[in-house]
Parts: C-alpha cells; sequence; structure tokens
C-alpha cells in the first residue's frame, strides 16, 4: 500500500470555475498507483471544488450565474462585510459546494466519466493564490 501526497496551486483571475484536471492527472502519473483513492481537498473559505462537465463552456457559465444569483453581493444583506462586498457571498458559495473531492483511480488515471473535469470554483473577485491538497491511497 502506496500513500503520498502534495500541495498544487492554482493562480485566479477572479471569480470562475477553472479545470485542474490535467495538473491533478500529471501528478498522479508521477506518483505510479494503479488502483488508488485520490482524496483533493481545498484549504480556503472562499473557494471550493467541484466535478463538472468539461465539453461544453455554456455549463460553467450557467453555474457561475446560478450561484451569482443565490448568494448576491449585496452588502444590505449581510453582517460579515470586512474584506468586501464579494467576501460572504464566496462563504455561502463555498459552503454550498464541496471543499474535498474523493476521486477512484483506476489503471493509474483518475476514473472520471467522459466529459468530467476537476474545477477550482473562485467565488471571490479578485485575483487569488489559492492552495489544494493532494493525498493519494491506493498500490
Amino acid at each position: 500500500m502506496k500513500q503520498c501526497q502534495d500541495i498544487i496551486r492554482v493562480e485566479t483571475h477572479g471569480e470562475g470555475l477553472y479545470e485542474i484536471t490535467h495538473q491533478v492527472q500529471r501528478w498522479l502519473i508521477g506518483e505510479a498507483v494503479e488502483t488508488a483513492l485520490l482524496t483533493v481537498f481545498c484549504r480556503h473559505t472562499s473557494a471550493s471544488l467541484t466535478i463538472q462537465e468539461n465539453a461544453d463552456p455554456d455549463v460553467l457559465r450557467d453555474l457561475l450565474a446560478f450561484f451569482k444569483r443565490i448568494a448576491r453581493e449585496d452588502p444590505s444583506l449581510y453582517k460579515h462585510r470586512t474584506e468586501g462586498p464579494d467576501d460572504m457571498p464566496a462563504h455561502i458559495r463555498s459552503a454550498l459546494t464541496l471543499t474535498t473531492l474523493s476521486v477512484p483511480v483506476s489503471s493509474g488515471k483518475m476514473a472520471l466519466g467522459a466529459w468530467q473535469g476537476l474545477y477550482l470554483f473562485e467565488h471571490r473577485t479578485a485575483p487569488h493564490s489559492r492552495t489544494l491538497m493532494l493525498h493519494l491511497i491506493g498500490a
């Protein structure tokens, strides 16, 4: 049984979904496992993770628009305003999504569906450097 972990950084340019599938897969190939479980953990409270369609960009645009509607940047709605008008909506969006993903690994590759990709979901409007912890256990 092999166990390893690493940290990857994702530079964002503000609000949006940033595909990280290839970056994670490159790391996974270097670990040379056949069968395993990969955990990806986002170490932030205003960004999150999702597995989503990676073929039609309209899916990502619609998701972003939906989350903007359900957690609006309206300072009159929130008490927490210390870090600007986008901060509390970012926390809400993060709470409604995931900070951890578990992905099975088969034949050394993530066992994603044909149209699935891993995404960092940046909920803040300003650029950020996000840190993701990768943990792998398998053989």
